[in-house]
């Protein structure tokens, strides 16, 4: 089974990065994303590519997709979708939004209100959506790919912490090279590359692919490596709030995935390092202390809190 998450993860960089070009780094956080099973939120300026990263992902699955263009007066039932009265056969039907489907990418995410904010956190924690009492499921696999502009603060609502621990990994794009930019250029003279990517994986291949994650070894050295990392998120006076028992799972599982992704079928203290910041960065609230100390920012804290803690040889 492992081999077979090996060729599905690697059909899949191979395939995005064919449109995401030069930045191996995000590709590999999308597909950990996807095998662990979890959502992915990606924060930077407009336009450096956060929706065609998406859109490229979904592409690569034969499976569906759907974009949401959040806005200040999108409603709930415009992400899950509502009972509809028939006058023929005189009774409701469930007709379904667009959150049935396999890759969902939210764009803009923070500038919906809290109550759609709300529908979206139960989709994404719970994989069903209840509509008058009734609970329906979603398609698997299943992941949003959000995105929001961290600067701009006009006409937006911040995410809760309790839907932005709904999120396994938090990425930036940032902008590319000279080299990269230029051949963006080029590529994009006769139109978009990837509205002519075609689907390289299914979905059945991806459920197998998050399956084997989830028998990659863990070493218990490791186990407790990653443990030393979360309490001291907890323990640290910049920090509020730490990172949860919750948040704690999800970086072990992000590690597994990031194991299938380089090909191997063991966990690595590469792994731990590589993804303490990108899966642990957002979960976390800092206090006046930290803005007072005139420290960098949370992801610069947090890197040189992990830099701090002894590797396991």
């Amino acid at each position: 089974m492992s081999q077979d998450a090996f060729a599905t993860s690697r059909l899949l960089r191979e395939n995005i990065s064919r449109v995401v070009l030069g930045k191996d780094e995000l590709v590999q956080m999308l597909v950990v994303t996807l095998i662990a099973g979890e959502h992915l939120l990606l924060e930077d300026v407009p336009g450096v590519g956060k929706t065609l990263a998406a859109k490229a992902l979904a592409s690569s699955i034969e499976g569906s997709f759907a974009r949401l263009q959040f806005t200040p007066d999108l409603l709930p039932s415009d992400i899950t979708g509502s009972a509809i009265y028939r006058s023929d056969t005189r009774d409701f039907e469930f007709k379904r939004g667009p959150i049935f489907n396999h890759v969902v990418v939210a764009d803009e995410i923070n500038r919906a209100p809290p109550r759609t904010q709300s529908a979206l956190l139960e989709a994404m924690s719970e994989g069903c959506v209840s509509i008058d009492g009734i609970t329906h499921p979603l398609p698997k696999p299943f992941i949003v790919v959000a995105t929001q502009n961290p600067f701009e603060f006009e006409g937006t609502y911040t995410l809760p912490e309790s839907q932005m621990d709904r999120f396994l990994l938090r990425s930036s794009i940032g902008y590319p090279s000279r080299e990269i930019e230029k051949e963006v250029m080029s590529t994009h003279r006769l139109g978009e590359p990837v509205n002519q990517l075609k689907a390289v994986v299914t979905t059945e291949q991806i459920k197998t692919a998050q399956d084997a994650a989830r028998d990659i070894r863990f070493d218990e050295t490791l186990v407790d490596y990653l443990l030393s990392i979360v309490d001291a998120t907890r323990q640290d006076d910049a920090f509020q709030v730490g990172v949860s028992t919750r948040g704690a799972l999800s970086f072990y599982r992000a590690c597994q995935a990031r194991a299938i992704t380089e090909e191997r079928d063991f966990v690595t203290p590469d792994d731990v390092k590589a993804l303490a910041v990108p899966c642990l960065s957002h979960r976390l609230l800092t206090n006046g202390i930290f803005q007072d100390a005139g420290r960098k920012t949370v992801t610069d804290h947090l890197t040189d809190l992990v830099a701090r803690i002894p590797v396991p040889v």
